[in-house]
């Protein structure tokens, strides 16, 4: 055997008081043959039983692969979802939203308020230095004609600058104006997915909506974007006209969804949600039919859940990845103990001519890690494989997490070793007689 020769090519067997050779301590040239010998035999045995090989090094191969892209996926729908959550545009706004009556009594007040209007908006948006913008909004379903049909969409009233204030970028064509405002124009923008519902691929600028019998000519094709709320919703399947358009041609009622306040400092959000339901019960009759809503808290909140619910997959995907690496590590155990009983005579003999234990125990715990690491090395390149296909459906693309590939790796090897001491430890104290016998 190899290993023999690079024994001896370090050590001189040296006799004993009781008669029996020891070896004497090899150089490190030696040790890098020994080991370098050890890593050959390993991969040798592999080759030589391919299908215990191949069984094996899938279940670790499998277990690494989860692993890496786990951690890595997980990288990147963290900043998917963060990147989401700082494009609401929540931070430092309040939101003034219709109460809906808890009791018989509110039910009878309410109904002496016309609520939440868009006449409302002189009182309710008088200036305050505090206050950086008012955003109101009104939203209803309705239908449009398509080719194939009708599509139920949002129609959502706004202001000319909602855009700007909501994050609600362009993605073809205009936003609404100031002056489609002040003329009470008939133009639209179309949220993203509805626009691809609507025309497919073609360019919709310059096309009507029918909606309510009454065409609206699109201006503009909102630009893609996560979908967090509702209002990211109905604006992404609906359209956007201008507030005093939607007041005049498509409700009579005159009534707003919500209204919107962006403040200058964070600080002053208790101050400004007194103010606003001041203000509203003025408009209407002392009714205090409105409520006030702190959207930062509520982003927060919902951020906190989300939280939670990722640490809930990762618990179960991580469980899953140690399962399949645990069982890999048990196809280890199996190999290394096959490879015992059939090198029963090579151990002998390496014994007999000087090896010691420690030798032993090292070259199966080595032929243990060559297995470990040959499986770690192709779940690597399979996993980082995966996350290049799917970068691009991530805001900063996807990337192989050091950290999930390192834990990987320090698995992989050290089931490895706990899986291979036992047949190691056998192969170790097997007496040189026994094993030639």
């Amino acid at each position: 055997m190899s290993s023999e020769r690079a024994v001896h090519a370090g050590a001189i067997a040296i006799p004993t008081p009781g008669g029996a050779p020891r070896a004497a301590g090899l150089s490190i040239p030696a040790h890098l043959a020994l080991y370098g010998e050890v890593v050959r035999g390993g991969l040798i045995e592999l080759w030589a039983h391919k299908l215990r090989s191949i069984l094996t090094l899938t279940l670790l191969m499998l277990g690494v692969f989860a692993l890496v892209v786990m951690t890595s996926v997980m990288d990147g729908i963290m900043d998917k979802i963060s990147t989401g959550f700082s494009g609401m545009s929540w931070d430092g706004t309040l939101m003034v939203v219709p109460k809906s009556p808890e009791t018989t009594e509110d039910q009878k007040r309410f109904a002496m308020s016309p609520g939440l209007r868009y006449e409302d908006l002189p009182r309710l948006t008088a200036p305050n230095e505090k206050v950086l913008a008012f955003i109101p909004r009104a939203s209803k379903r309705s239908a449009t004609r398509i080719s194939g049909g009708t599509e139920r969409i949002f129609v959502n009233g706004v202001a000319f600058d909602y855009g700007k204030w909501m994050n609600r970028p362009i993605g073809l064509g205009r936003g609404l104006t100031e002056d489609d405002q002040r003329r009470r124009s008939t133009v639209a923008v179309v949220g993203a997915t509805l626009a691809s519902k609507l025309f497919g691929g073609s360019d919709p600028v310059g096309r009507d909506v029918l909606v309510e019998g009454i065409p609206f000519r699109v201006v503009g094709v909102q630009a893609k974007g996560q979908i967090f709320s509702d209002e990211n919703w109905q604006d992404a399947n609906g359209i956007s006209v201008p507030l005093e358009t939607y007041m005049d041609r498509i409700d009579s009622e005159h009534k707003l969804t919500q209204l919107s306040v962006k403040l200058k400092n964070k600080r002053d959000l208790g101050e400004l949600s007194t103010v606003m339901v001041g203000r509203a019960r003025q408009a209407h009759h002392g009714i205090e039919d409105i409520e006030v809503k702190d959207l930062e808290a509520e982003l927060a909140r919902s951020y906190q859940q989300f939280l939670n619910q990722i640490f809930g997959w990762k618990v179960v995907l991580m469980s899953l990845a140690a399962t399949v690496l645990l069982v890999g590590g048990v196809g280890v155990l199996s190999v290394m103990m096959i490879s015992f009983s059939d090198r029963r005579f090579e151990i002998g003999l390496r014994k007999a001519m000087g090896a010691s234990d420690s030798e032993i125990l090292i070259q199966f715990l080595l032929e243990a890690c060559v297995l470990a690491a040959i499986g770690a090395t192709l779940g690597t390149f399979f996993g980082a494989g995966v996350c290049k296909a799917l970068s691009a459906s991530f805001p900063y693309g996807l990337v192989v997490n050091p950290v999930g590939l390192i834990v990987a790796w320090a698995v992989a090897l050290l089931l490895a070793m706990t899986f291979g001491m036992y047949p190691a430890v056998r192969a170790a104290r097997l007496s040189p007689m026994e094993a030639m016998r």
